[in-house]
């Protein structure tokens, strides 16, 4: 594992996955750290798929492929091949391994850049074939609610399963541009999203209240650009930690009924398969596009207020 850190933050970055690991604010903690009664994950990186496909196979070049929830780039060891004192750059390259669920030749690069308060999050997807490229890439970061104190995060699963237990209020988001609604798609089989399903969320100037029901229909998935910046708020509507992001779309989850001690914000180039989807992998929705030769690039910030 590989860290970086200035006067304000300090960041950690697992080689496996090329995961973001750890984002420190002196001794505060503010990346779930992975327990597995909750979520074995810190901040997965999803690729070449977002979310779930439709009985988990897709069709291209005249197979079937399988392949499960997020895609394979979460469970594959990245290769580091840069660093600096603010940098850190790892590379994962398509493979005989890559060729059984994903038929594309890429170079996948994630980068990392710590500056200030901020730490940046660069995707780099290459295509390094002979023929059009389709893929999808998303973020999956966990944070701790900003209710749980730094001594409660550190005793462990049992204090925070605890501290959550005296009430169900948890904080707020803020979404911008400010609205007093957003329409959210709702999943509903499979993984999948339900396209009869979306429902509105009501807002009030901008903020989105938190609560033990906030997830019981899973994420809210908030397409069309709906959103470009979420900041986590506490009890008191105080910032906490923000994302910023060009991304069209952006998920927000915690396990449905769990009363998990953290809340996912997740931009995405992408996002899980209609119910009943079983055409190309390449006409799936929110799909990115790249020609021989080029390359997508994007970034976006975690920014600890």
């Amino acid at each position: 594992m590989k860290t970086l850190s200035n006067e304000v933050l300090s960041i950690a970055v697992k080689e496996h996955g090329a995961e973001l690991a750890s984002i420190k604010k002196g001794e505060r903690e503010y990346l779930w750290q992975a327990y597995p009664e909750y979520w074995k994950r810190h901040s997965p990186v999803l690729f070449p798929i977002v979310g779930a496909l439709w009985n988990g196979n897709y069709y291209s070049h005249g197979e079937t492929y399988n392949l499960g929830q997020h895609g394979f780039a979460r469970d594959m060891d990245f290769r580091l091949v840069s660093e600096s004192e603010t940098e850190l750059w790892y590379e994962l390259e398509s493979s005989s391994a890559t060729k059984r669920f994903y038929p594309y030749e890429f170079r996948l690069t994630i980068g990392y850049r710590l500056h200030d308060n901020v730490v940046d999050v660069i995707w780099k997807v290459k295509n390094t074939g002979m023929e059009n490229m389709s893929f999808q890439i998303g973020a999956h970061p966990a944070f701790y609610w900003p209710l749980l104190s730094d001594e409660t995060i550190a005793e462990g699963v049992s204090a925070m399963d605890a501290r959550l237990a005296e009430d169900n209020k948890r904080g707020f988001f803020l979404l911008a541009p400010k609205a007093d609604k957003v329409k959210s798609s709702v999943i509903t089989e499979k993984g999948c999203v339900g396209p009869e399903a979306a429902k509105e969320v009501a807002l009030e100037d901008g903020y989105l209240a938190l609560d033990t029901d906030s997830f019981n229909q899973d994420a809210l998935i908030l397409e069309d650009g709906q959103v470009e910046v979420v900041t986590l708020c506490d009890q008191d509507k105080n910032p906490y930690l923000t994302l910023k992001f060009d991304a069209p779309l952006v998920g927000l989850w915690s396990p449905p009924g769990k009363n998990a001690p953290f809340v996912c914000i997740e931009p995405w180039y992408g996002r899980t398969d209609d119910v009943g989807y079983n055409d190309y992998y390449e006409d799936r929705k929110w799909m990115q596009h790249l020609g021989l030769g080029r390359e997508f690039v994007s970034t976006y910030q975690i920014v600890i207020e």
